[in-house]
């Protein structure tokens, strides 16, 4: 059923509704091995699919894939696609990189993983360093356990409890993290299904943006971390204001707490992510699955100081299993596809050449909704772009959620898949990747205003 709530300007949502039938009936009609797939799975795949994001999508049933090469993949029914999702960032360097590939290939008759480390360990560390800014690197097979392990290293440093996040954030699978302010009032975000601790308890949650409330959060001492995005990247994309982050980070430092930085998302912004390009400077600084190609694999840096209360922390806590890490961390494998990644795929060129596409993107998406009048925003950051239903880029999360409209954006995602392109399924947004062509991205823009035209207001 339609939303009531929502308001539409410019859409004639009865011409809306009867287009997403058609594409629905057209997608079911196109894809008969995926349909097939489908049944089959629901018999021992919990939600039909092995993990259960992959029923996100705007399709009546899964979109079962073949191959995945470059910017483009194709389905079991041999359709092609050009691919502006790119794995929701896994492979935002485009899907099965040949530098990475071959350094899979030779270190697959070599060993996977020992538990000991392999010389491309210290090269990756040096490199991450050198880009980074931070001198001291651990390595974890995802960003929600980096981004895990870091929250427990800041506590055990600081010997503080609490940690505190902005509104809408995204971290990854850490429950800490999974508070939002709903009215004002930080509360266990719904959808943290099975956990029985109060996670406010020990969580804070602010605004991004808002620096008097952030001043007034971490003012009693209380707070071992802030651990942020430099912008929001999962509630639609919210960038921070003039001098947020400068700002910030005095009252980081004013009041002895910690800041880690989450760049698994924001390091398609550039070489150095936005820590290099906006001069911050972090204590902890993660990323995770762009890093090895699409490899399983993440990396959390310290600052010199953190570093050396962590290790004291360590050596004076009694001996034993302290639960930082897994015993498949900086596996040999993934050093070697995030060696292969850092020297050969995430180059200075690359993103030259990701980032002009991204804003001839941008330009083409603003072009076709100012041509039909709509209020609708886009916002870039580096490789990605993303378009978002309201006139103004938001600066907070309740604004980026207020202007969510889920079956609008479901109709335009299904419109464009059925044209073949693919972008992200739980937002609007969308990733060039180095094997983007400047045709793939006018092919976008041109399925996009294809899309509009069909339900917009007479």
């Amino acid at each position: 059923m339609p939303d009531p709530t929502k308001s539409r300007p410019g859409i004639d949502w009865n011409r809306a509704q009867a287009l997403l039938a058609s594409e629905r009936a057209a997608f079911i009609e196109r894809h008969p091995r995926s349909q097939a797939l489908s049944a089959r799975a629901a018999d021992h795949l919990l939600f039909g699919v092995p993990l259960h994001w992959m029923s996100d999508w705007s399709t009546p049933f899964a979109l079962y894939v073949e191959s995945a090469q470059g910017a483009r993949l194709r389905d079991l029914d041999g359709h092609g696609y050009v691919d502006f999702c790119l794995g929701d960032t896994g492979a935002m360097f485009g899907h099965a990189p040949a530098p990475v590939a071959r350094a899979i290939d030779a270190q697959g008759v070599k060993g996977y993983t020992t538990m000991l480390p392999s010389e491309d360990a210290v090269w990756v560390a040096e490199e991450l360093s050198r880009r980074f800014g931070l001198p001291f690197w651990q390595f974890a097979m995802t960003a929600s356990d980096a981004n895990r392990f870091a929250l427990r290293w800041a506590r055990a440093a600081t010997g503080r409890s609490k940690i505190l996040v902005f509104n809408g954030c995204y971290h990854g699978t850490v429950d800490d993290v999974f508070v939002d302010l709903v009215n004002g009032i930080p509360t266990a975000r719904d959808s943290l299904l099975g956990q029985v601790h109060d996670v406010t308890a020990h969580t804070r949650v602010v605004e991004f943006n808002d620096l008097d409330a952030l001043d007034a959060a971490l003012s009693d001492g209380m707070v071992a971390c802030v651990l942020a995005e430099p912008a929001l990247t999962n509630v639609g994309m919210v960038l921070p204001t003039p001098g947020f982050w400068a700002a910030a980070q005095a009252i980081c430092r004013r009041t002895g707490t910690l800041l880690a930085i989450d760049e698994t998302h924001t390091i398609s912004s550039g070489p150095g992510g936005c820590t290099r390009a906006w001069e911050m400077s972090p204590d902890l600084w993660i990323t995770g699955k762009p890093l090895g190609g699409g490899v399983p694999c993440a990396a959390y840096g310290f600052s010199a100081e953190l570093a050396q209360r962590a290790q004291q922390a360590k050596r004076a806590a009694p001996p034993g299993h302290s639960g930082i890490g897994t015993t498949l961390s900086a596996s040999m494998l993934a050093m070697a596809a995030m060696r292969a990644t850092l020297s050969e795929v995430m180059t200075d060129a690359a993103y030259a050449h990701m980032i002009g596409l991204a804003g001839r993107l941008a330009d083409g998406l603003r072009q076709v909704i100012a041509a039909h009048r709509l209020p609708w925003c886009v916002t870039q950051m580096g490789a990605r772009t993303e378009f978002q239903f309201c006139a103004q880029p938001p600066v907070n999360a309740t604004q980026a959620q207020a202007a969510f409209d889920d079956e609008l954006e479901r109709l335009i995602h299904l419109f464009l898949l059925n044209r073949g392109l693919l972008i992200t399924p739980f937002h609007n947004m969308l990733l060039t990747c180095p094997q983007t062509r400047v045709a793939d991205v006018d092919r976008l823009v041109a399925g996009f205003d294809e899309a509009i035209s069909a339900i917009i207001a007479s």
